[in-house]
């Protein structure tokens, strides 16, 4: 059905839900880390480091490092030259919704696992190891045994179970696998060929935070047509399929596993991409037309999604939909100075958690920009509507140099949150020959502890500009 807007007594309704169950909740006391400040979005641009500069800080080897002024925030490089025989063989980071780290709280240690090209000098998808008391990184090796079909992947829409923490999940033609890192096992989560035949395959998969749903892509094997979106439920044994009706792009699932959100082109006015809503208790669905107020790039959390709407007259603004108790259009939730500075464009929101109020929730995003001047930065930011905004560390890539191949998608850090919120993962070419990647430490407490929900004035005279959401 065509999304229409709640009326204001719907809205007050939901906002004092929200208010609610905000009050019922202790926050609890989270690690901290130094570095890193929070100012209101669209505040300041900085200028970029220079390649010399980034040396004078960055280590040669796998390791820690602190950020200069006025970052400081904590560092650590995780691959080096030694990984590749001095090739680029790190492919990126798959993106900011697949997380490349594992669930590893209550535990001193983090997996972590990167594809290492096999054809340009690595060993193919590869684990490595982070102690969080010493910040030293471990390479354990392959993930997979010599001769493994897998070995020749680049890792991308791979990614680590939420709540089991040795378990990673990729698609194998019509299955969708679950990999224990450890023992080297393999166990079939569902096998869709019974379902919708033998020229079939899954793609984009996504899964519930407690493991118990899981979406996919559905594709045609030999051609690979997009059908639509399905959702399993491993409770009860069942799919659910929602055929497209334009040109579908992907969908997502949020975190409980309740709603499912598809990106489509369903050619109703300037052929932007519309947001479908299925609820997947029922099947029901609620459709949100673009372009305005639809969103591209996107990530979810319990009942709602943040992601960006180019089509905002605030440059490259990143806007909150709630999908309970009702489907209700939120804030902006953070916006750029100007339309040439790269920021949040890929938001990842990897550590949501059910039942927290919102000035107590995050999420984070980088980008790069073919300005080579300014400095693109990982900023983390609330999802309350305050525009309060956590500057974290510099991306450090360079559009122009070659490390990362010739596509500047490739280069883009497209990186992403650990399940706590405390680390983000990105992979960056500092101005060189290849790709690298690295970890930072997250001083959330300085965005969480703040409860200015307020939003400031947005800024004036803005350049309103249609931008390509993909």
């Amino acid at each position: 059905m065509t999304f229409m807007k709640p009326s204001s007594a719907m809205v007050r309704a939901s906002v004092m839900m929200v208010l609610m169950l905000s009050a019922t909740i202790t926050p609890a006391i989270a690690q901290t880390f130094p570095g890193g400040w929070v100012e209101k979005s669209g505040s300041a641009v900085r200028a970029r480091y220079s390649n010399s500069q980034l040396q004078s800080f960055i280590p040669s080897a796998r390791g820690p490092f602190t950020f200069p002024a006025p970052y400081k925030t904590k560092g650590v490089r995780i691959t080096d030259a030694s990984d590749c025989g001095g090739a680029d063989c790190v492919w990126y980071v798959g993106y900011s919704y697949w997380r490349n780290t594992n669930a590893h709280e209550g535990s001193n240690e983090m997996l972590i696992f990167l594809g290492l090209n096999s054809s340009n000098g690595g060993s193919g998808p590869t684990l490595f190891k982070y102690n969080k008391t010493t910040d030293a990184i471990t390479k354990v090796g392959p993930l997979f045994p010599a001769g493994s079909k897998f070995n020749s992947h680049s890792g991308n829409t791979w990614y680590f179970s939420a709540s089991l923490p040795t378990k990673l999940y990729l698609p194998d033609g019509p299955r969708m696998l679950r990999y224990d890192v450890n023992s080297k096992t393999f166990e079939t989560v569902y096998d869709i060929t019974a379902q919708f035949g033998s020229n079939r395959n899954i793609y984009q998969m996504h899964s519930s935070n407690d493991d118990k749903v899981h979406s996919a892509t559905l594709q045609v094997s030999n051609t690979g047509e997009y059908l639509g979106c399905l959702v399993y439920s491993e409770i009860t044994g069942q799919f659910r399929h929602y055929p497209k009706i334009g040109v579908y792009d992907e969908c997502n699932l949020d975190k409980s596993g309740r709603w499912a959100i598809s990106l489509e082109d369903i050619g109703i006015g300037s052929g932007d991409l519309a947001n479908r809503i299925f609820d997947n208790q029922t099947g029901q669905e609620t459709r949100i037309n673009g372009p305005s107020g639809t969103l591209g790039h996107l990530d979810t959390g319990y009942g709602y999604v943040v992601g960006a709407d180019n089509y905002n007259p605030l440059p490259q603004a990143t806007l909150l939909w709630m999908f309970e108790p009702f489907i209700t259009q939120g804030p902006v939730v953070h916006y750029n100075i100007n339309w040439n500075v790269a920021s949040v464009n890929h938001v990842s929101h990897a550590n949501a958690k059910p039942n927290v109020p919102r000035y107590q929730q995050y999420a984070c995003g980088s980008d790069a920009s073919t300005n080579y001047a300014i400095q693109n930065e990982i900023t983390c930011f609330r999802i309350d509507g305050s525009h309060d905004a956590l500057v974290v560390a510099p991306v450090m890539t360079d559009p122009n140099a070659s490390g990362g191949g010739s596509d500047f998608y490739n280069k883009q850090p497209k990186g992403n949150l650990d399940i706590t919120g405390k680390y983000f993962i990105w992979t960056t070419n500092l101005g060189g020959n290849r790709l690298d990647a690295f970890l930072v430490k997250v001083p959330s407490q300085l965005l969480v502890t703040q409860q200015n929900v307020t939003p400031p004035s947005p800024p004036v005279n803005l350049r309103v500009t249609r931008r390509t959401r993909r």
